[in-house]
This record gives C-alpha cells, sequence and structure tokens, in this order.
C-alpha cells in the first residue's frame, strides 16, 4: 500500500510541479518513447540475466507491494517450531526425529506450524542438518562452518536478483537518452518546418530523456533499494534456524537454544521472552 503511495506521489510532485509551472501534459504523451525506453529496458534485462533470476527478480518486484514475507507472528511459530523439535530430540534422542526428517511433508510434528511447514527452502535446510544430527554428527563448529557456505549459496541467488534490478533501474537514463536521440533525428529531417512545429517536436524528444531519470530514480532504483532490504530480513529466518541449531548441539537445554535463535532476530520482529514461553507451553504434549 505505502509504495503504491509512493509511486503515485512520485508521479504526482513531478506532473503537478511542470502544470503549475505551466508546462502542458499533451507534450509528454509520448508513447514511442515509452517503447524505446521501458520495451529496450525489459527486453535487455532479460538477455543479460538467467531465465531463474528474471523470474526471480519479476517475483521479488511484486513481493515489494505485499510487503515482508515473515512477520513477528510467523517468527514466533518459527521459534516455537524449534522448541517442539529440540524437546523431542531430548526427551527421546535424535533418532527419534529421523521419521520426520525423512517424510517432512508428512511429519505431524512440522504441519503444527503451517508458515515453517510451506517453506521449501527453510524445511529443507532445517531437515538437512537434522540429518546430520541422527548420523552422529556432534560438531558444532564444522556443522557452522559448513551452515554459512550453505546460506551463502542460498543468498548468491538472491543478491543476483538485488544487482539485476539495479541494472535495469540504471539502464533507464541511457535508454531515455537513445529515445531523446531519435527524436532529434526525427527533428532534423523536419528542419524546413515553422518555429512552432519544431519546437514541439524538440520537446517531444527531450521528454525520452526526461522518462529515462524519472523511470530510474523515481521508481526503479527504489525498487531495487526495497527489494535488497526485504531479502536482507528474510534472510534473518534461515539465521535464526541456524542459531538455534547450534546451540542445541552445543547441549543446551531447548528453551535456551530457542533463546539463542529468539536473539538473532531483529528487534521489531523478534518476539519477547514471555510470548514465547507462553507459545511453547502451550503445545501439545510429545
Amino acid at each position: 500500500m505505502f509504495v503504491l503511495i509512493g509511486m503515485i506521489a512520485v508521479v504526482g510532485c513531478v506532473i503537478g510541479s511542470f502544470v503549475a509551472m505551466g508546462g502542458k501534459l499533451g507534450i509528454l504523451n509520448q508513447p514511442f518513447e515509452v517503447v524505446i525506453i521501458f520495451g529496450a529496458g525489459i527486453s535487455a534485462f532479460i538477455v543479460g540475466n538467467p531465465m531463474r533470476v528474471v523470474k526471480g527478480s519479476f517475483g521479488k518486484l511484486g513481493a515489494i507491494f505485499k510487503g515482508p514475507k515473515y512477520k513477528k507472528e510467523d517468527y514466533l511459530e518459527l521459534l516455537t517450531m524449534q522448541y517442539q523439535v529440540f524437546k523431542l530430540m531430548k526427551q527421546k534422542g535424535a533418532l527419534a526425529v529421523e521419521q520426520h526428517v525423512e517424510n517432512a511433508h508428512d511429519s505431524a510434528v512440522f504441519q503444527q506450524f503451517p508458515k515453517f511447514h510451506h517453506d521449501h527452502h527453510a524445511l529443507e535446510f532445517f531437515c538437512d542438518y537434522l540429518r546430520l544430527l541422527t548420523l552422529g554428527t556432534d560438531n558444532p563448529h564444522e556443522i557452522e562452518a559448513l551452515m554459512e557456505q550453505d546460506l551463502e549459496a542460498l543468498h548468491s541467488y538472491e543478491h543476483a536478483i538485488g544487482h539485476s534490478l539495479t541494472g535495469l533501474a540504471e539502464s533507464f537514463p541511457a535508454l531515455g537518452i537513445v529515445a531523446a536521440v531519435l527524436g532529434v533525428i526525427k527533428t532534423m529531417s523536419s528542419i524546413n518546418e515553422p518555429p512552432e512545429i519544431l519546437g514541439r517536436l524538440i520537446g517531444g524528444a527531450l521528454v525520452g530523456t526526461f522518462l529515462g531519470i524519472l523511470l530510474c530514480y523515481g521508481w526503479f532504483s527504489p525498487f531495487a533499494s526495497s527489494a535488497k532490504q526485504l531479502m536482507e530480513e528474510e534472510a534473518t529466518y534461515m539465521t535464526c534456524l541456524k542459531v538455534g541449531l547450534l546451540a542445541h548441539m552445543s547441549g543446551y537445554a531447548p528453551q535456551v537454544s530457542v533463546e539463542f535463535a529468539r536473539k538473532a532476530l531483529a528487534e521489531h520482529n523478534r518476539p519477547t521472552f514471555k510470548e514465547v514461553e507462553d507459545a511453547t507451553s502451550s503445545l501439545p504434549p510429545l
């Protein structure tokens, strides 16, 4: 909602000021310059990036309008899920989670936590390291190094999306110059026309430069910045899993492991200790 309001405000401030200064909106109606700038920019974007990055970028643009993927209640669910799993392993041993790890989508434990259960990457990450525990891995330092590499590989895709959106934004001013040059070429072919016609043609040509800069700095550069911030915030979901797992591997009680994971969250998404305690105390018995 706020993104849409911001977009409208950008256009309103620019166009409103132009009209207030006596400008005529008709001269800004240059549909073919829009095709040159926006169409060529999107086409170059597709050429310059793998299809998975292109699809991910468009998906991330949609996510900007929806807001963050995870909210405070989702992090509370995540912490509660970790508590339930760690408690099961403490009470019944690491092998007690083997059936849940191998059939995660049918697991009665994971199905209690729908947001986590439907998050493919988070579920796979968590189960992969639980599987290592069931196989006898017990060195948290080695696992931490492996987790870092695992998360870096996952985040490299997110970084590629952020860079691609930045590149798309930065292409618009240059393509605006292309549109302006083509407009000047068109104007030069009508050099014998009266001044009022030439003035209209030159004004239309300059719309290309204006539109390219507006698309870059008014919309798409903020889009890229917002997408990067969203991805950085979403990364804390995986970090929360990582910290909880490492604390459990170090031998801490479930309540302590979950507290470690809770402290890894950003303040605006971090449930209070009391909220986590209430949520874990209301869990069904194992």
